[in-house]
Order: C-alpha cells, then sequence, then structure tokens
C-alpha cells in the first residue's frame, strides 16, 4: 500500500491517504467561520489532501475553547460553513467536520493573547465538566454536569450532525481528545464521579459511547464516522493504551469507521516525549488489536516517513497539522518527492 493508493470508508472513497487535522484558528465570530477559514481550508484542499476537517466545531456555546472557535450550535452557522464545504468538495477533498465540545478547558484567549481563562467581563462563561476541579491552578472551577445535562450534551452532538449534514459535510469526526469534555469523562484523572458516569472503565466510557451511537445512527449509513482519541494521558493511574484498545473494539461495534490516534491534554505539566513520529505505535496497536482502521498523527513532516507508516500498516492514514501549516501543498510535494502524479487543478496545470 502507498501514500498515494486510494481508501475507501464505506461509500466514500479518499482519493489518497493524507488528511488534514483540525487545526483551531480562533478566527470566527460568534460560531461563524469566515473568509479566513474558506482561505484557510480551501488552500489544503487545492495542496492535493484527500481530507480536510474543520477545527474543533462546538456543539454547545459553553463548549468553544474560545469566544473566537467556530461552532455548529445554530441553524444559523450552516449558512456560514456551506460555501466553504461546496468549494472543498469541488477540490476533490472529503470535507469532515470535526464535533467537539471543550468541557473545563473552555473560555479561554486565543494563544496570541496568551491562552489564559477569560472573567466574565472578557466575554468568558462558567465552564462545565465531568466534576468541579478546575484545568489548572487560576482556571475557573467547572460546574459538574448532571445527568439531564449529560442528556442534553448527546443531544446537541446528534443536533450538530443533523447542521453538518445539511451544510454538504461527508464525514463527522467526534473529538474525545485533548483534556476536552468527553476525554474528561474517560479519565481516571479528571473523573472521580460516584454515578453512572464515573468510577469503574464501564462508566468512564458510557458518555463518549452514547454520544458515538447517536451520532452514529444520524449519519446515513454511506457516510463514515471518525473518532479522535488520546491513546494514553502519560501519566501513572491515568488513561492508557491498553483501555484505548478496548475502547476503540467498542466504537468499532458501533459503527466507527476510523480511530484518529493521537494523545495527552488531559492534565498540564506532564512531560510528553514528543519526537517524530512518536504517536504512530498508538495507531498502530490500535489499528492490529482492535481491528479498526487508524489515522496516525504527530510530527509527521517527510514523505517517506508518511509513506513508510502507510507501507508498513502502521496506519490507514496520515494526518498532518503544523506540517500542512507550513507548507499546503505538502501532498505535492510528497508526491514529487515519491515519484508519484497527481492530478493539480487545471488552473495550475501549466506549472506542472
Amino acid at each position: 500500500m502507498t501514500l498515494f493508493a486510494p481508501l475507501r470508508l464505506r461509500e466514500i472513497e479518499f482519493k489518497n491517504r493524507i488528511g488534514v487535522s483540525p487545526m483551531c484558528q480562533y478566527s470566527a465570530k460568534g460560531g461563524h467561520p469566515g473568509t479566513w477559514h474558506l482561505v484557510h481550508l480551501g488552500s489544503r484542499a487545492v495542496g492535493g489532501a484527500a481530507l480536510v476537517m474543520t477545527e474543533a466545531s462546538a456543539v454547545q456555546d459553553v463548549g468553544r475553547i474560545s469566544p473566537t472557535d467556530a461552532g455548529m450550535y445554530l441553524d444559523a452557522h450552516v449558512e456560514s460553513w456551506h460555501p466553504i464545504v461546496e468549494f472543498l468538495r469541488e477540490q476533490g477533498t472529503v470535507p469532515g467536520m470535526q464535533l467537539a465540545h471543550a468541557g473545563r478547558k473552555a473560555s479561554t484567549a486565543a494563544p496570541w493573547f496568551g491562552g489564559g481563562p477569560l472573567s466574565q467581563d472578557q466575554g468568558g462563561w462558567t465552564p462545565v465538566s465531568s466534576t468541579d476541579v478546575p484545568f489548572d491552578v487560576g482556571h475557573p472551577a467547572p460546574r459538574a454536569l448532571a445527568p439531564a445535562d449529560l442528556d442534553q450534551v448527546v443531544a446537541d452532538f446528534q443536533q450538530a450532525t443533523r447542521r453538518a449534514l445539511t451544510a454538504g459535510f461527508q464525514f463527522v469526526e467526534i473529538h474525545a481528545a485533548h483534556g476536552y469534555l468527553l476525554h474528561q469523562f474517560y479519565s481516571p484523572l479528571s473523573n472521580d464521579r460516584k454515578d453512572d458516569y464515573g468510577g469503574s472503565f464501564e462508566n468512564r466510557i458510557r458518555l463518549l459511547l452514547r454520544v458515538t451511537q447517536t451520532v452514529r445512527e444520524t449519519l446515513p449509513q454511506a457516510l463514515p464516522l471518525l473518532v479522535r482519541l488520546s491513546a494514553t494521558d502519560w501519566k501513572e493511574r491515568g488513561w492508557d493504551l491498553e483501555q484505548s484498545i478496548e475502547l476503540c473494539r467498542r466504537l468499532k461495534v458501533l459503527g466507527v469507521d476510523l480511530v484518529d490516534v493521537s494523545s495527552g491534554g488531559i492534565l498540564p505539566g506532564i512531560k510528553i516525549p514528543a519526537g517524530l513520529g512518536y504517536q504512530v505505535g498508538f495507531a498502530e496497536a490500535i489499528r492490529r488489536q482492535a481491528g479498526v482502521a487508524t489515522a496516525a498523527v504527530g510530527m509527521i513532516t517527510d514523505p517517506a516517513q508518511a509513506q513508510s507508516i502507510i507501507a508498513t500498516g502502521q496506519a490507514d492514514m496520515v494526518f498532518l497539522a503544523r506540517e500542512m501549516l507550513r507548507d499546503p501543498y505538502w501532498p505535492r510535494r510528497a508526491a514529487a518527492a515519491l515519484q508519484t502524479k497527481i492530478k493539480p487543478p487545471v488552473q495550475y496545470e501549466r506549472a506542472w
């Protein structure tokens, strides 16, 4: 198998194995994407990626990471996303929406304003979580979600999925990684609840399984469903690869077609041994032991490196983020490096 071989998930065919990871742009207004998002996402589609995903798009307004994060919590958001989706599809790219809820990591400033928590006077709000424990010193205590609140979270993921379909997206990814709400429930480091959503492994994964089942039932059978997981918390007594593999077995039964395998984010200050391809082994283990397709992420920068990941069966796709920020045409450069011809847009053919 090669990096430029097509991949089929349900009735959707991806023209190669390269995807653009969700990357928050902190440039939306009231949850609405704008021309920045059109150019940002559109450039990567023109660049040759088979899959382009939106940034984490909140299913509730309190679920935004920052006031300038994108969302899909209002019907009006559909109209804002539609021309972006239409352009992506015109380029032969499969557009997907990552649906998310930031939980206790919500209500923060954009990174270039320090990224810290916002007060009410600064446009912030009270975040929500599995418990009332703040993410870090100086962060506000979140409101612990009651069972009825969790029912609403599930319903809002469902409604956001419906809106994504109306906007024309061809798949949905549930964001359950990086210390955001769904991760806050399944990690023992952030969930000490005493009810049906805390304590045991079965209880901690309950909310994610409910969201997954509801989203899968809402999507047409022809369209794939992805889930992004943190495979490990990188900390003792935290979430780990063994639990991830068992969770992914359950996700596959519920109809998840591909797991986007990342790691970390549940607590501040944890040292992560980052390096080239440092998370690829997690994707490989989940692929082999849970029997589900995976995407590898994390410091994948070189075409030969990406090719090797696919050729050796470590993952079914590679998703790139920062490397795509540096070069939105990375897939075209990779094709040249791997001596593979891919068709450019007709407007650019004279350059090839």
